[in-house]
């Protein structure tokens, strides 16, 4: 529908909640103009009512309204590894993940993981998703086929590495630099897709294939770029082996220019201050997994001295390190083991929506059209609407403080709850 004002209880955060007190925004009886996919107000439902009288209203009173998730860091190879407990990171690899990505050379069996990967985001209530492509070219092309399909947005790329993997799984930089600038001219012919440059990670890739991943950036200054850094202690030490240069484990991107504000890094869980700082200076994004983290064993995220450089992270699922798609599971483990950690702090609701929403639309680059209600953005949103037997609809049935009630859907909310998703108002997810 090009044109509809959609009533039920509206939570966005247009501003970063860590640094504004006042940034959830809340209404109890709220109402979402959308026209030609864009937001045309958000507010109470009486004033937006009154700004466009003759809109047709979609009543979904008893429901709730997010901005679309954004999932910052997930593997598209990895969807039937979720559930590998036990191991850690490098042991993870060898034995369960890295068997499973050579499987994708098939493109067959990549199609079909392709549509079950795609699915299991936007029933989530994931709209926009930076994802680990596969190794193999038509692998990833099957992923930008299958989200080009179904609508979602999805930044991905070819997975790089020429090292220290299986051998299948390598490339080398001829290869890798004519792979990737077929697979970004391909992405152009979407406006829901886009391309990011992405080695594995530092253990995985030779100084030559870097030294590609900076001639791809040079060269289209759109691209974005992820890769892993600080996850596991033997990670590290491998890294520090293979780079005897390098004063930390960023300084490997940071010579090659691979670390800035379209960057993203996945975890960052072993950082020194040095890096951190970094991070901030580059105004690049840590991307938060607070699930992976815990299920390998790999440590706990040290926020607060995130917080206090002023580097910036929004969260990702790390399917299949982590234990599903739910962006909202990864704002409530965060809440929870940043009570735990060795410098503790509380995550508020508000926070857990803004890490959910707008600080991965940050990350992207996306901040001006995706990531909140403001006025002239994408419609792109989720509706959960909660069982009136099931133990979220009781809760909320005695809430009315809109923070209490965040904390709940957090908390008590799953892929059930979700009955309608939506990018640019055409729906991904869902029924009319």
């Amino acid at each position: 529908m090009n044109a509809e004002l959609v009533r039920a209880t509206v939570f966005h955060t247009p501003e970063n909640a860590f640094h504004t007190a006042a940034a959830l925004q809340s209404h109890s009886d709220g109402a979402l103009a959308v026209h030609q996919g864009k937001v045309a107000a958000c507010g109470d439902y009486s004033a937006v009512r009154d700004l466009f009288p003759h809109l047709p209203v979609r009543d979904l009173r008893g429901s709730f309204i997010f901005p679309g998730f954004v999932d910052t860091h997930i593997h598209f190879p990895q969807v039937r590894v979720m559930g590998g407990l036990g191991h850690s990171l490098m042991d993870w690899l060898d034995l369960l993940t890295l068997p499973e990505e050579a499987r994708f050379s098939d493109p067959a069996y990549a199609t079909v993981i392709a549509g079950e990967f795609i699915h299991s985001l936007v029933s989530h209530g994931t709209t926009t998703a930076l994802v680990f492509g596969a190794h193999f070219v038509p692998a990833t092309e099957a992923l930008f086929d299958a989200a080009a399909a179904t609508g979602v947005r999805v930044i991905a790329g070819l997975v790089l590495a020429d090292r220290l993997l299986r051998p299948e799984l390598h490339t080398t930089p001829e290869a890798a630099w004519r792979d990737c600038r077929e697979l970004i001219i391909r992405t152009r012919q979407s406006d829901r897709l886009a391309y990011a440059v992405i080695p594995r990670f530092a253990l995985s890739v030779s100084e030559p294939l870097l030294e590609v991943c900076q001639a791809l950036l040079r060269e289209d200054a759109s691209l974005r770029f992820t890769t892993h850094i600080n996850e596991s202690p033997r990670e590290i030490e491998t890294v520090h082996s293979l780079f005897p240069w390098a004063r930390d484990y960023l300084q490997v991107y940071g010579k090659y220019d691979l670390v800035g504000p379209r960057s993203v890094l996945a975890h960052n869980v072993h950082a020194t201050d040095a890096e951190i700082e970094d991070v901030a200076r580059y105004g690049a994004t840590v991307a938060h997994c607070p699930c992976s983290n815990v299920a390998l064993g790999s440590g706990i995220f040290p926020m607060r001295r995130h917080l206090d450089r002023n580097a910036h992270f929004a969260l990702g699922t790390d399917v299949g390190g982590g234990i599903g798609f739910g962006i909202m599971k990864e704002a409530l483990q965060a809440h929870l083991l940043q009570r735990l950690a060795p410098d503790p702090m509380t995550v508020s609701p508000a926070q857990m929506l803004y890490l959910a929403t707008r600080a991965g639309a940050e990350a992207l680059a996306m901040e001006e059209t995706i990531g909140d209600f403001s006025p002239g953005k994408s419609a792109d949103y989720v509706v959960l609407r909660p069982a009136p037997a099931s133990s979220l609809g009781n809760v909320l049935r005695g809430a009315e403080d809109p923070s209490r009630i965040l904390a709940a859907l957090f908390t008590l909310g799953t892929a059930e709850s979700i009955c309608e998703v939506r990018v640019a108002g055409d729906i991904v997810f869902g029924a009319e």
